[in-house]
């Protein structure tokens, strides 16, 4: 009599794994009006932004503070940037987005090649000012990835509320209305601005 074999039971089927994808392959899909960036390899991606008077403003005033103050510090300095600025800030898998203002530390700026437009490495500080298609599942999720990649100081600033919320690694959320200070120490040595002049 033989004895009927039983072939093993077959792995559950799940979805397909999500292609992981790298930043150069990212910048060579087609400008076709999307707004596009990775988290950990996996491209997000929308239609692009349409900014207005209230983000402009804020991204102007915000960057001003922070380019008086950069330039009274002594070389080497770091560098402002503004207007989507491509930040890399992991790779591997990698974490590639645009921002709207970055300061970028003397040891980050100095490294930087001109092979490439993309800033390599996380900066001292991030700011991410409020649109009004910005979703709340987007803008938590780039907020994980500036902290869990590094970034000390991570600024949401919503214009249209005219409050500004600090992340740091380990702390709280903190709130900062137009009556309040906000300071960016110690690796913005120095550095305070009344959060009143950032919706100037």
């Amino acid at each position: 009599m033989s004895t009927a074999v039983v072939p093993p039971p077959l792995p559950p089927v799940g979805p397909p794994a999500k292609r992981r994808m790298t930043t150069e392959e990212m910048l060579a899909l087609p400008r076709d009006g999307k707004e596009r960036w990775l988290i950990d390899g996996e491209l997000r991606e929308k239609p692009m932004t349409v900014r207005n008077r209230f983000h402009s403003e804020v991204l102007v005033s915000v960057a001003t503070a922070l380019k008086t103050w950069r330039d009274q510090q002594p070389e080497p300095r770091g560098k402002v940037l503004g207007g989507e600025a491509g930040v890399r800030l992991r790779r591997n898998p990698d974490l590639t987005v645009g921002v709207d203002v970055v300061y970028v530390q003397p040891e980050v700026a100095t490294v930087q090649t001109e092979q490439s437009t993309l800033v390599e490495g996380a900066p001292a500080l991030v700011v991410e000012i409020l649109s009004p298609n910005d979703t709340v599942e987007e803008i938590n999720e780039k907020i994980n990835g500036y902290l869990s990649a590094g970034v000390p100081h991570v600024w949401i600033i919503d214009p249209y509320q005219r409050t500004l919320v600090v992340r740091r690694q380990n702390e709280p959320a903190a709130l900062f209305n137009p009556t309040d200070e906000v300071a960016a120490e110690p690796q913005l040595p120095g550095f305070r601005t009344p959060v009143s002049r950032l919706f100037e």
